[in-house]
């Protein structure tokens, strides 16, 4: 994880004291230090418990924003965190203390951890709220020029070959806009995954480095991409984007089997609507094949 960059602009007016109890998740910059929300900072001005994956990266972009941390406890909690910082923390809660929770970098659980706080003090009943701010995922998405209408986060994918391989083939066809993370140094690899399982022709985006010095976003499909990256020596945050496939051609054969199988449930018009975005073929047709299927 590279430092965060560029200064704060003149101490802020923060409004620290209406900071509610609970757990509040704050969505830290991906690299520009500005790129912080004025919610965020309030929450980080006035949290009772301050919890963040990487302490030393929170108190940096404290300074730089001129909050002190004062007296107030700093928790680490990451991955490798036992179920004892969780039930210290729901204690904490349990007090009536609010809590802020910050990533290293972007939004809390998006390939960050946080899931299991989370998802325990949702199962409390404790409150929790967000402060919602930058995420890679979707900077990139802005930027790659690809379908934004529906995308799907794919977030890391296995390093090893076959196992990349297959977790590719699975969601080849999905009808969005594929999102992935992935680290420099296995960036190549993927990319020539990619053409080899989703296609050559395939348009795609490697962002680089986002909000960064060193930004950089490179289109093209994925045979272009594969051989633009083969040889260099990449750095940075990556995310990778791919545009969705290209619709298989629908037999009216597939269309009369998943009809059968919708109708043992369903309606005929329910059926017909159903198999029609299912397979993404005209209702009107699923409706007149779902007519003439066996009424038994």
């Amino acid at each position: 994880m590279q430092p965060l960059s560029g200064p704060s602009a003149s101490p802020l007016k923060l409004d620290p004291r209406a900071i509610p109890p609970g757990l509040h998740l704050i969505a830290t910059p991906i690299g520009a230090a500005r790129d912080i929300t004025l919610r965020a900072l309030d929450v980080l001005a006035g949290a009772d418990v301050l919890v963040a994956e990487d302490t030393r990266t929170l108190k940096h972009l404290m300074e730089i924003h001129g909050i002190p941390v004062g007296g107030r406890a700093m928790i680490a909690y990451h991955d490798h965190s036992g179920d004892g910082v969780i039930e210290r923390l729901l204690g904490v809660l349990r007090e009536g203390k609010s809590v802020a929770y910050a990533s290293e970098a972007g939004t809390p659980l998006i390939s960050d951890p946080g899931f299991e706080l989370v998802r325990a003090v949702a199962a409390a009943g404790l409150p929790m709220t967000a402060a919602p701010g930058p995420c890679a995922a979707i900077c990139a998405l802005t930027l790659s020029g690809l379908p934004s209408d529906r995308f799907l986060f794919a977030g890391f994918i296995p390093s090893s070959q076959s196992a990349r391989r297959t977790a590719l083939a699975e969601i080849a066809q999905v009808q969005a806009t594929l999102i992935f993370y992935e680290s420099p140094k296995r960036l190549s690899a993927l990319l020539t995954d990619m053409t080899a399982t989703l296609g050559t022709g395939r348009q795609a985006v490697v962002c680089r480095e986002l909000t960064k010095r060193f930004e950089e976003v490179a289109r093209g499909t994925l045979a272009e991409l594969t051989e633009e990256f083969s040889e260099r020596d990449v750095k940075g945050e990556v995310v990778v984007l791919v545009d969705r496939a290209v619709p298989e051609e629908v037999t009216e054969e597939a269309i009369a089997v998943a009809l059968d199988q919708a109708l043992l449930t369903m309606r005929v018009k329910d059926a017909a609507t159903f198999v029609s975005q299912t397979l993404g073929v005209s209702r009107k047709i699923a409706y007149q094949i779902a007519l003439s299927r066996p009424k038994d």
